[in-house]
Order: structure tokens, then C-alpha cells, then sequence
């Protein structure tokens, strides 16, 4: 069965941590639905215009999902944070024992969620005063059950692959890796 993931997209969201991890999910076959939260293009931090496939709405209709991705930009970090659907979502996900990964400032929706547990997290270090301060890590990528968290977007590639490793196994990492040839 082909595993689905959900990243939602808001205005100022981080390019990087988002296309990134589409693109490596989906050339691994899993089907990634990009959601704005409200219709139309949404326009990252760094001004470029990405076109949701949908609507948060119209995506959270299609749910559930095995994975949600929260991609970072304070702006659309503060977006999704104060969006009651994205916190529901992430509750329900959570709770259900699916993936639920964010990276650079979007742990902080996790925390807001309440769904981190004791860890180990990472953010963004301009976030970290955000975070609680037990069960933090400055690990790049960490990985804590069923929840994922990453750093900025110098970070975005392995972020992906830890993903990738949680959906599907090593082995598809392995694969996407041959033709992207992002590890050493």
C-alpha cells in the first residue's frame, strides 16, 4: 500500500525544508499532498510562489495521512501555529501513532500540540527558548518515536532521509541516494 504524507503550506514557509522533503518522498513513491491553508499560491520566506495541490480542508477531508511534515519560516510557522485544523491534525496524527516531523521553527507547533514528550527535540536555535527545555537536543536530525525534528534547512536532505527511513526502511533511502547522491 502506497504510504501518503501531508505538508501543509503557509505564507513565509522555509523553500528549502519544504520542497526538499516532497521531492525526496515522492521519488520514493510516496504520495505527497501539499496543502496550502487557505486557496492559491502560497510565497515562501525567500519570495517563491509555490501552488498547493489542494487546500488544508480539502487535504484534511482525504485523511488520514501516515505522515505530516511541518516545514519551517517563522512566518509560516506562526501561520501554522495558529491554525486550530494544523494542531488537530497533528494531535490526531500523534495519537494514532503516526509520523508527525517538523523542522527549523515549526517544532514549536509541535510543543503548542503538546505533542512532544520527553524527547530527544531539536529546533531552530533562535527558537529554542520556545522549546522545553527537557528532552532538547542539538542533534541535526532526532528522532523520538514517532516524532521528527530537525534543524534549518542546511539540515533539509537528511531531515528527508530520516523520513524516508521511518516510512519505508534504509533501503529506500539507498535508493533515492543513488540518483540524488546527497550522502558521503
Amino acid at each position: 500500500m502506497t504510504k501518503t504524507a501531508l505538508v501543509p503550506l503557509a505564507d513565509g514557509f522555509e523553500e528549502i525544508e519544504a520542497i526538499t522533503v516532497i521531492d525526496v518522498l515522492r521519488r520514493a513513491g510516496v504520495r505527497v499532498v501539499v496543502a496550502g491553508l487557505e486557496a492559491g499560491p502560497r510565497t515562501g520566506r525567500s519570495g517563491i510562489a509555490v501552488t498547493p495541490d489542494t487546500t488544508l480542508d480539502e487535504a484534511l477531508a482525504c485523511g488520514p495521512y501516515d505522515l505530516i511534515v511541518l516545514p519551517g519560516g517563522l512566518g509560516g510557522t506562526n501561520a501554522l501555529k495558529a491554525d486550530a485544523r494544523i494542531l488537530a491534525a497533528v494531535r490526531d496524527a500523534a495519537g494514532s501513532g503516526r509520523l508527525v516531523a517538523a523542522i527549523c521553527a515549526a517544532p514549536t507547533v509541535l510543543r503548542e500540540a503538546s505533542v512532544l514528550g520527553d524527547g530527544p527535540f531539536t529546533s531552530h536555535p533562535s527558537v529554542r527558548g520556545d522549546m522545553p527545555a527537557a528532552g532538547y537536543v542539538e542533534d541535526r536530525v532526532a528522532v523520538s518515536g514517532r516524532i521528527v525534528t530537525s534543524r534549518a534547512a542546511g539540515t533539509a536532505m537528511e531531515f528527508a532521509y530520516a523520513l524516508l527511513r521511518e516510512l519505508l526502511g534504509g533501503h529506500a533511502v539507498a535508493e533515492v541516494d543513488a540518483g540524488v547522491m546527497a550522502r558521503k
